[in-house]
C-alpha cells in the first residue's frame, strides 16, 4: 500500500511537471487568460489567427523602459496586418492603479492577473517575450529586451504566413458558373 501511495506521488509529481513546463518553441502555446486594464479578459482562443506578442515586464526594469515604448510603436504600425501584443506587468511592479494612465496612453493593451503558470516560469527575469504564431505554435521564448531588429527578423516572416481556415477566395458569378449551378 504505501508502494502503491508513493507510485501515486511520483506520478502525481511528473504530471504537475509537464503541466508547469515553460512554453516551449515549436510547441503550441499553453492557453492563458488575463485581464486589460480597460476591463477585457483576454484568452489565447481570442487571438486565435493572429501573431501574438506576449511581453512580461517591471516598472522598476531599466531594459523594460527601452523596451516598452518599442513594443508599443510596433504594435500601432501591424495591429492591422494581423498582429497582437499584451504588456503583461508583473506583480512585483507598482500598485495597479498607478499604472492606469500609462495604460491609458499606450497602443498595445497593458495587461494584470496573467493565468497561465507555464509562462511564469522564468523566476525574476524581466522583461520576457513569447512570440506565438497564426497556428498558436510557439515561435519565440527568451528572457530579455527586444530591438526593433530582433523584433522584425521574428514577428515580420510570421505576419507573411496565411490566417489558418482563411476562406477561400470566391469565385465571381458570371453567366458561365450561374448555369452551371
Amino acid at each position: 500500500m504505501k508502494r502503491l501511495a508513493m507510485l501515486a506521488g511520483a506520478a502525481a509529481l511528473m504530471i504537475a511537471g509537464q503541466a508547469m513546463a515553460k512554453p516551449e518553441v515549436g510547441k503550441p502555446a499553453p492557453d492563458f487568460r488575463t485581464t486589460t486594464f480597460d476591463g477585457k479578459v483576454v484568452t489565447l482562443k481570442d487571438l486565435k489567427g493572429k501573431v501574438i506578442l506576449i511581453n512580461f515586464w517591471a516598472t522598476w526594469c531599466g531594459p523594460c523602459k527601452t523596451e516598452l515604448p518599442l513594443l508599443d510603436a510596433y504594435y500601432k504600425v501591424r495591429k492591422d496586418a494581423g498582429y497582437s501584443a499584451l504588456a503583461v506587468t508583473t506583480e512585483d511592479s507598482i500598485p495597479r492603479e498607478d499604472l492606469g494612465r500609462l495604460a491609458r496612453a499606450m497602443n498595445m493593451p497593458m495587461a494584470y492577473r496573467f493565468k497561465g503558470k507555464d509562462y511564469l516560469d522564468y523566476g525574476n527575469a524581466v522583461p520576457v517575450n513569447f512570440v506565438i504564431d497564426r497556428q498558436g505554435i510557439v515561435r519565440y521564448a527568451e528572457a530579455g529586451a527586444f530591438n526593433l531588429r530582433e523584433l522584425e527578423k521574428v514577428v515580420l516572416p510570421l505576419l507573411r504566413e496565411p490566417v489558418p481556415d482563411a476562406a477561400p477566395a470566391s469565385t465571381p458569378v458570371t453567366a458561365a458558373t450561374a448555369a452551371s449551378r
